[in-house]
């Protein structure tokens, strides 16, 4: 198994001078602030952060070893905001208002965020309430982006297009800030953690092509497309006849285009369709998903498997590449800051309820690969990129987006270090009167 190191510090704003120990502030609410953030942070192992008032005072705890970050408080309300309704929902929103930065490592602060949200007693409960209101209130800030408001039925055709719309449509231009050329918005497939991005992309088209077996003249159908950088990768160097379906207009507009510029209109073709609506029993040979199963349903798993056995000839192939969630992760309380600000609607789904919901409409499964530590370099590829191009990516989407985005990936990251999510890469087929048309073995998946 690949090993990782941990990610280098972040160099944040102005170096400053010796910091002041807040003890020595003259601001009571500074100690006040103190005393709640010390209560929160009670039991927290081995402390790696320090913690800066806006009166540029520090408290840095006594048993911390050197600080990977430094959580920054804008204001004396800042702690009322993050914490008073005690949830990970109302602590992104704090962020996003600009009640409190981090600086430093943004990564390891997420392991800080889950011990401050953390289920408490409700002794603690009360005390921490009662402390935080006696902060001062304040006018709420803005946080420049809107939570999603989606309607109808949940995965329903239609409330499926909002939650796609409500994503994907931020702009073209601004996922290109920091996306691969191809982009390519899933788990890439490294050779070593210093490889590049684009390369490593690169990697990952070719080996889903190479797991379908993919031959010249076959259809191929990519449920969830994006922007079609797996259709122009298995058209351009497997010869297929690629189909791909989005819920997204100007994904779709831009897939196009794509495909126009790389001479390969006559192969490649991309509609905004559901997946519930494609047409044509037994029509492809293979197909593939990747990125899209978690946009699905748990409750709408059968039908989706059912949809692509339908749309598979007896004999074909079907690769799903997806985020899973363990039990553990299952377990948090409440909504994530990401239901309701980046992926509404969103469901992780375990790998056993995958294979059930495969097999039980007739699917074999072939062979299960887990990516999780891919996709740790992935988000950390893509938030080196963004903060690189930050002057770009505000431009397109805006402070908001990109603040968003930064904080999403950077938790993201954390979550596949720590083993709560879990990327899938199963291969699945659909046996033709027993005859599964695979390989004795794997050979051919990996060249030399």
């Amino acid at each position: 198994m690949i090993s990782f190191a941990a990610p280098e510090t972040e160099v944040v704003g102005p170096i400053r001078s010796a910091p002041v120990p807040a003890a020595a502030s003259t601001d009571a609410a500074v100690h006040a602030s103190l005393r709640i953030f010390q209560r929160l942070t009670r039991g927290y192992p081995t402390p790696d952060f320090s913690l800066r008032f806006w009166d540029d005072s520090v408290w840095t705890p006594d048993s911390a070893v050197a600080p990977r970050f430094t959580v920054v408080l804008h204001h004396p309300g800042a702690l009322r905001r993050m914490f008073l309704h005690h949830s990970q929902v109302e602590l992104g929103e704090a962020f996003l208002a600009r009640d409190f930065a981090i600086e430093g490592d943004l990564e390891s602060s997420f392991r800080l965020a889950d011990h401050l949200t953390a289920d408490v007693s409700l002794g603690d409960r009360l005390w921490t309430a009662q402390a935080l209101l006696s902060l001062p209130a304040g006018t709420p800030a803005d946080p420049g982006w809107h939570a999603a408001d989606v309607h109808g039925a949940r995965h329903s055709p239609s409330r499926d297009r909002q939650t796609v719309t409500y994503h994907y449509d931020t702009s073209n231009e601004f996922f290109a800030t920091w996306l691969d050329p191809a982009m390519v918005y899933s788990c890439a497939y490294f050779s070593n953690p210093m490889e590049d991005l684009e390369t490593a992309q690169r990697r990952k088209l070719d080996y889903i092509c190479r797991k379908l077996r993919l031959q010249r003249g076959e259809r191929l159908l990519d449920i969830g497309c994006g922007w079609g950088g797996l259709l122009i990768h298995a058209a351009r160097h497997f010869g297929v006849e690629a189909a791909g379906i989005t819920l997204s207009e100007p994904q779709a507009l831009l897939a196009r285009s794509r495909i126009g510029e790389a001479g390969l209109g006559d192969a490649c073709r991309v509609e905004v369709r559901d997946y519930r609506e494609m047409p044509g029993d037994g029509a492809f040979d293979k197909i593939a998903s990747v990125g899209m199963v978690e946009h699905v349903g748990m409750a709408r798993l059968p039908e989706y498997f059912r949809a692509a056995w339908r749309l598979l000839r007896p004999g074909g192939a079907f690769l799903l590449h997806g985020i899973g969630e363990t039990p553990v992760s299952k377990a948090r309380r409440g909504p994530s800051f990401a239901d309701h600000y980046v992926f509404p609607d969103s469901e992780l789904p375990g790998l056993g309820s995958l294979a059930d919901a495969a097999e039980a409409v007739g699917f074999e499964v072939r062979d299960v690969e887990n990516l999780r530590e891919h996709y740790v370099l992935t988000l950390r590829s893509w938030r080196e990129r963004l903060e690189l191009n930050r002057a770009a990516a505000v431009r397109a989407a805006g402070e908001s987006a990109y603040e968003l985005w930064r904080l999403f990936i950077a938790g993201s990251a954390y979550r596949f270090r720590i083993g709560h999510y879990l990327l899938y890469q199963t291969l699945l087929v659909k046996p033709d009167h027993g005859a599964s048309h695979v390989p004795l073995t794997r050979h051919d998946w990996y060249p030399l």
